[in-house]
């Protein structure tokens, strides 16, 4: 006997930008939190299940976040445990890359989860970083095969990028993400306030991602980065924020538009430049910020689409002096490491069958080859180091 037929699996997913979201008169989470696939049943019931109890929560917050916000801890458990009628614990993590690199936190995750008697129908809300976003996403989906989960991305790449996406995992043996799941939140509440009080190095890194994002899908876009570069640099919120909004939304229509939002396809146009980035924070030993690495691999990429032929030198230097205006450097001690070049090998074996990497065409096309020359990839780097000074490993 041969048994043979389709799985369609439905998912909403929903993105909400705002401000003040714990404060008494912020809505988004009562939307949020009557929007789920149980909602009509719940709110027939007084919010209770079937009789039993009412939905649960636990909030994980990451501890830069809980520093910068001393307020946060008891506003996220006044709005949370108002709206859900129960008590709903908070738990301080590790933020950065540390939560992703020792097992031991995502122990406590999973261990916090258990302890908060939660279903599948209860809530795991995620207040941080993309680390800690995508640390608390991974033990949400695989404690009972599946938890809610909500994040609160709280830096400008996590809310331009990361947190939209729906990837969670954590490092091990040294590679990024090499634990993971693709599992589509309950819902991404970006809260532009909370950037407010990030250092210039994590202002800094998000806009990495939007520079990608254009290069690969929206030439008009990236000419608004230009021209916004100053102000950004100068911390305005308003072109930041508009900035921030468009990248999100072209990293959204893409997951939900592009047909392969679990990445099961060869192409990845959204991982321009990540094949040496990632790399490039392994060997930096996770000093370096992912958007930091993002930056220095786009330019890279750039330049080698450059001095492969398929993309004008003018625009690739375009592409450099972009983000250095955005305040990058885009050398660093890493790209002189002869185990740069594993990154090719990591980044095939991760995104799984031959390689394929995104280059550019134009600003705005990007065309997927399957081959990188490593003597073309050396004279990028080469070329590179005439944008801006050096960077160190504390990179400073």
């Amino acid at each position: 006997m041969r048994c043979h037929g389709p799985i369609d699996v439905h998912f909403d997913h929903r993105v909400f930008f705002t401000r003040g979201v714990f404060e008494p008169g912020n809505g988004v989470l009562e939307d949020v939190l009557s929007g789920g696939a149980d909602s009509t049943r719940d709110r027939a019931s007084g919010g209770r299940q079937d009789g039993h109890s009412a939905h649960r929560g636990v909030v994980f917050i990451d501890d830069g976040v809980a520093r910068a916000h001393p307020g946060l801890e008891a506003a996220a458990r006044a709005k949370l445990g108002g709206l859900l009628g129960v008590d709903v614990p908070v738990r301080v993590v590790p933020g950065g890359e540390r939560v992703k690199n020792d097992p031991s936190h995502l122990d406590d995750i999973l261990r916090a989860i258990h302890d908060a008697h939660l279903c599948r129908h209860s809530y795991v809300f995620a207040v941080g970083g993309g680390a800690v976003l995508d640390a608390v996403g991974y033990a949400a989906a695989i404690a009972h095969r599946g938890v809610r989960l909500v994040r609160f991305p709280t830096t400008t790449l996590s809310q331009d990028d990361s947190g939209v996406g729906v990837k969670n995992g954590v490092n091990a043996f040294g590679k990024k993400n090499f634990l993971g799941v693709f599992a589509p939140p309950c819902a991404v509440i970006n809260d532009t306030d909370f950037l407010k009080t990030l250092d210039d190095r994590d202002w800094r890194a998000g806009f990495s991602e939007a520079v990608k994002v254009a290069l690969v899908r929206d030439g008009s876009f990236f000419d608004e980065i230009e021209r916004l570069a100053p102000a950004i640099v100068r911390r305005e919120m308003g072109p930041a924020v508009r900035v921030i909004e468009r990248s999100a939304l072209l990293h959204f229509r893409h997951i939900v538009e592009g047909g392969d939002p679990f990445e099961t396809a060869e192409a990845r146009p959204l991982d321009f430049g990540h094949w040496s980035a990632h790399k490039l924070e392994q060997l930096s030993g996770f000093e370096l910020r992912h958007g930091e690495a993002v930056a220095g691999g786009g330019a890279l990429d750039a330049m080698y689409s450059a001095l492969a032929g398929g993309l004008p030198m003018g625009e690739a230097e375009r592409v450099a002096a972009c983000l250095v205006s955005l305040g990058f450097e885009l050398d660093h001690p890493s790209l002189d490491d002869p185990a740069l070049l594993d990154g090719l090998e990591e980044f095939r074996e991760h995104l799984g069958g031959r390689l394929t990497v995104s280059l550019l065409a134009g600003i705005g096309s990007a065309v997927d080859v399957h081959e990188m020359d490593a003597d073309l990839v050396r004279e990028s780097i080469d070329t590179l180091r005439a944008f801006g000074p050096r960077g160190t490993d504390e990179n400073k």
